[in-house]
Parts: C-alpha cells; structure tokens; sequence
C-alpha cells in the first residue's frame, strides 16, 4: 500500500515568517494572487497557523488529516470524509456551520468563517503538486513526503551532525 504525503515540520528551521499562511490564503483565494486577495469579499481564510511556543521559536501548526479524525466522527452532517489520498476534507455545501468540528480538534486548526457560516481546514491544496505552503517557505521548514521519506530525511541530517561533531 501506498503512503500517502503528508505536511512535516521542520521546527529547527522555521523562523516565523508566517510566508507560509500567506501563500495559503492567497492559495485559497479567487484571484490567486496577493493583490486580489487584499481586496476580496469575503476574504480568503489561512490554514496554518505560525503559533510562537518559546521566546525564539516558532511552529507552523495545520490539519494533521488524523487516521481516526475526530471531526469527521462529531460532524452531524456528514460534511467531513476522506479522500482517496487521506486528506480529510469539509464539503462547504453540506456544512451546516454548527463548529462541532472546531470543538473536537485536537490540534485547534479547523476554523470558522463567519461571513459563509462554514467550516474551513488545510486541504493540502487539491490540484497542486506541492501544498501552497510548502512551496512557499523560504526555509524548507516545512517538507511535503511521505512519512518513510521524512524519517529517512530526519536519520540522514542526524547522521551528517553526528558525523560532523556537531550532534549530542
């Protein structure tokens, strides 16, 4: 069986930009571009959230699409489900904007958009090959793989340190 990609943080490189909720709302936005999404009505909604968890540190926080998501499992009408792929998604048509959804979340990134009475989560950007996010940090603290391909790319860097003597 195939693993399906998911959105990794690098938290040693993540320096709280914040370019990466940028690219997600202007992903998210009609005009695709920073300029048209200034300006619309209502106005594109972010996905990730860059949360400061230390006086110098920074992570970028987002859907983790959970294996037995919560949300999916609280939505009363069955507008949350799963892709193929594994992404969890929200159908907007089916909302009914009761946040049962946000309150379940283990990790706070389901969100409200009140001027549409929906509710919105990162949906790893469906017809881009990288999520919007991704592309868009500067730092490459955010790593779009597969989970073997993550640990494998985490054991490399660990091993290259230790080498170096700059590990432990």
């Amino acid at each position: 069986m195939n693993q399906p990609k998911e959105i990794f943080v690098r938290t040693d490189r993540c320096m709280g930009c914040h370019s990466c909720e940028t690219a997600c709302a202007v992903e998210h936005s009609s005009g695709k571009s920073l300029y048209s999404a200034m300006l619309e009505k209502p106005a594109p909604r972010r996905r990730v959230f860059v949360e400061w968890v230390a006086p110098d540190k920074s992570m970028p926080v987002l859907c983790r699409h959970c294996e037995d998501a919560p949300c999916m499992h609280a939505c009363i009408s069955g507008a949350i489900s799963r892709t193929p792929e594994g992404v969890v998604v929200t159908d907007a048509e089916k909302c009914i904007g009761c946040w049962t959804c946000v309150m379940v979340c283990p990790f706070g990134v389901i969100n409200r958009h009140l001027e549409t009475h929906k509710a919105y989560r990162c949906d790893r950007c469906p017809g881009r090959e990288i999520p919007a996010c991704v592309d868009a940090c500067p730092t490459n603290a955010l790593i779009y793989r597969t989970a073997d391909e993550f640990t494998q790319l985490i054991r490399r860097h660990a091993a290259h340190e230790l080498a170096s003597g700059q590990g432990g």
